[in-house]
């Protein structure tokens, strides 16, 4: 068993597409907790929670023996919550943040060094924690960390759809990290033009830039094609496996980096963990929610 250590923000989102409504329920980071309690991974859950969703974590987790609970802050209000649109017009889906909760403070994590194999930190949110504290947390590290940029290029609006924005300080995020997740709408933010994708030398300019401050693995996700995986010696496109039935994608580059990352914290080398991460991943377009991406972990094969 392996220990990690997750940094995000507990969600509760309301999924619709061009048909109408498509579910609700939890999620954010709890994707990523959901993976590697279904493994059997020792995991520190640290998060701000909204208290009125207090009522769904605890029952929605309450099996999940290996998680482990004291990062877990319920703070007063209604938390995340977030609307998510997907529609064939878009590249990308519309997100509107109704609601969220304070910043996280890095106090539990910093506590808990050295007991982890690997950190974690999603920006589900871009409010979850101060980029000040995030550094204290990368400079004081003593275990490799991976980034998930994922909502840290949206604009920081409420009750509006967030448009995606240029973060030309994205180094300051990522300087000092180990492995650094992106899809292709947040590798143009992070290049500066949020209003196109990145060609593919674009791609191979920001993988090289993110080598330059430290980072050891780039994994650019790209839906059903799979994920572009790249160390300082070697890029490959690691192909997803044809999906039978497709229910809903919300979670998947989630999957796909919980799952990467247990590997990788085993030592399996990076391109082979990646291959094993898309194909859950793969399996996880079949079902929708964190219960069920649970029961996916749960009953996986393989390490």
């Amino acid at each position: 068993m392996s220990t990690f250590g997750l940094i995000g923000t507990i969600t509760s989102d309301y999924i619709t597409d061009d048909a109408g409504v498509r579910c609700e329920g939890l999620g954010g980071i709890l994707y990523q907790a959901a993976v590697f309690c279904g493994l059997k991974e020792d995991v520190l859950l640290a998060a701000n929670c909204g208290e009125d969703l207090r009522a769904e974590v605890e029952p929605l987790t309450r099996d999940w023996k290996t998680l482990r609970r004291d990062g877990l802050n319920f703070v007063p209000g209604a938390g995340n919550r977030v609307f998510l649109h997907y529609s064939e017009r878009l590249k990308e889906r519309e997100e509107i943040l109704e609601s969220v909760v304070p910043p996280l403070e890095p106090a539990k994590i910093l506590g808990a060094f050295p007991g982890f194999d690997m950190l974690l930190m999603v920006f589900n949110s871009g409010f979850d924690i101060a980029l000040s504290d995030w550094r204290s947390i990368v400079d004081r590290a003593t275990c490799p960390i991976w980034l998930d940029v994922h909502s840290l290029v949206l604009a920081k609006k409420l009750h509006v759809h967030r448009e995606y924005i240029s973060l030309p300080g994205w180094r300051d995020y990522v300087g000092g990290v180990g492995y650094l997740q992106a899809n292709r709408q947040e590798v143009a933010s992070l290049l500066g033009h949020p209003e196109r994708w990145p060609e593919a030398g674009e791609i191979s300019t920001f993988i090289h830039g993110a080598f330059r401050v430290g980072v050891r693995a780039v994994f650019v996700t790209m839906g059903r094609e799979g994920v572009l995986a790249a160390t300082p010696h070697e890029t490959r496109t690691v192909r997803a496996p044809e999906a039978n039935r497709v229910v809903d994608t919300t979670g998947c580059g989630d999957v796909f980096c919980a799952k990467t990352m247990q590997l990788l914290a085993l030592g399996v080398p990076v391109f082979e963990a990646a291959e094993e991460g898309v194909e859950l991943a793969s399996r996880a377009v079949s079902l929708t929610g964190v219960r069920e991406t649970y029961e996916l972990a749960l009953n996986s094969e393989g390490r």
